[in-house]
């Protein structure tokens, strides 16, 4: 365990622990702060893994939090819209809130509406994760675990998952993450972080330029699940492959944002390996985030349905004041054999790394 208040150095990344309230059935949660000396800052608790706040410098060199969130412990232990979170053990969705796997039907719980969204109802991001701190070259890591029964939440193997931040001097947070289980199952992880470039509490983000190197994505019904098809999205307002201003045609009139009352859509990765998912620019602050990562998939989403919720500082939080980049398999992946497994079986170890740099211009 990390001592509280007792500063951890490595190179030059710095890691400090506090004391941050208890959950509802007496669970103590702490909170860790990861400082770079360029001035990077990142707050994490072991309360669902969440990012509770990220600074980082805009063109001026002046400090500001670019991620969503609450200000204490006790508005994420009410309902919210994974602000910050580990999602798992699957994040997105699995229709009918089910799957099969080897010949066995598993009946998960149905948490939006007959759908199974980020792990259900009492997924990863309510849960107390263990927390040990280690020294990395050029930073400092924290790495989050947690083990996950069989049966919870219907998901069959009992799940042992690390989750590791990492920040190296030089603005950049990494986020690892591996998992091994001790029978066959299903698992998708991602971080549900909502950025806006300006700064938390600034009103929208449709002024922001994104570029996706994807040319194709899974199509959805109306309930935002894959129908198995694999759509090319170029030419069509779902088409980032050149810098574009995210309000430019998020209003288009085109069924599948129709569908997602703006952007929600899982964007398949042109690259493997450590690959470029996305460059977000704000032409105000000048900050740019460079998103990369091991996973085949990014899941844009334009917070379409945020309604006015009372975040840090006593900001109201209005629908796309914010964008997610959920990097990911394929939502629903179990029940369409054409996508790309998210099976894990015993012995073996899954894996993925993603990376967010901070720039400014």
């Amino acid at each position: 365990m990390i001592p509280h208040h007792t500063p951890i150095v490595g190179g030059e990344v710095t890691l400090t622990s506090q004391p941050w309230g208890t959950t509802t059935d007496g669970q103590a949660v702490d909170l860790f702060t990861l400082s770079d000396s360029w001035g990077m800052e990142a707050k994490i608790t072991n309360y669902g893994g969440i990012i509770v706040s990220l600074s980082t410098p805009d063109r001026k060199g002046e400090f500001t939090d670019v991620v969503l969130g609450f200000d204490s412990l006790e508005p994420y232990l009410k309902k919210h819209p994974f602000f910050g979170t580990i999602t798992g053990r699957y994040a997105n969705r699995i229709a009918n809130a089910k799957f099969t796997l080897d010949g066995v039907t598993h009946k998960l719980t149905a948490n939006v509406g007959r759908n199974h969204l980020h792990g259900g109802a009492a997924g990863f991001d309510k849960k107390v994760w263990t927390a040990v701190s280690h020294r990395i070259a050029g930073g400092i890591a924290l790495a989050l675990s947690y083990v996950s029964p069989a049966g919870e939440e219907g998901y069959p193997g009992t799940l042992t998952t690390t989750v590791t931040y990492s920040l190296i001097n030089g603005n950049t947070l990494t986020i690892d993450y591996k998992a091994v289980t001790d029978a066959p199952t299903v698992l998708n992880l991602t971080n549900h972080s909502y950025f806006n470039l300006a700064g938390e509490g600034s009103p929208s983000i449709l002024d922001h330029e994104l570029m996706i190197p994807a040319d194709r994505y899974t199509a959805t019904n109306d309930q935002m699940i894959p129908t198995g098809q694999i759509e090319s999205l170029i030419d069509t307002p779902l088409d980032f492959t050149s810098p574009t201003a995210i309000g430019e045609r998020i209003d288009a009139d085109f069924l599948p944002l129709q569908q997602g009352t703006g952007y929600d859509h899982n964007y398949i990765l042109n690259d493997r390996g450590l690959k470029l998912a996305a460059i977000v620019t704000d032409p105000k602050s000048g900050r740019i985030l460079e998103v990369r990562t091991t996973e085949p998939a990014v899941q844009l989403y334009t917070a379409n349905h945020l309604k006015n919720i009372k975040g840090k500082k006593g900001h109201a939080y209005p629908a796309r004041s914010a964008f997610c980049l959920e990097t990911q398999h394929y939502p629903d992946s179990p029940n369409h054999p054409n996508f790309p497994t998210t099976v894990l079986r015993p012995g073996k170890t899954f894996h993925s790394t993603t990376t967010y740099k901070f720039t400014a211009q």
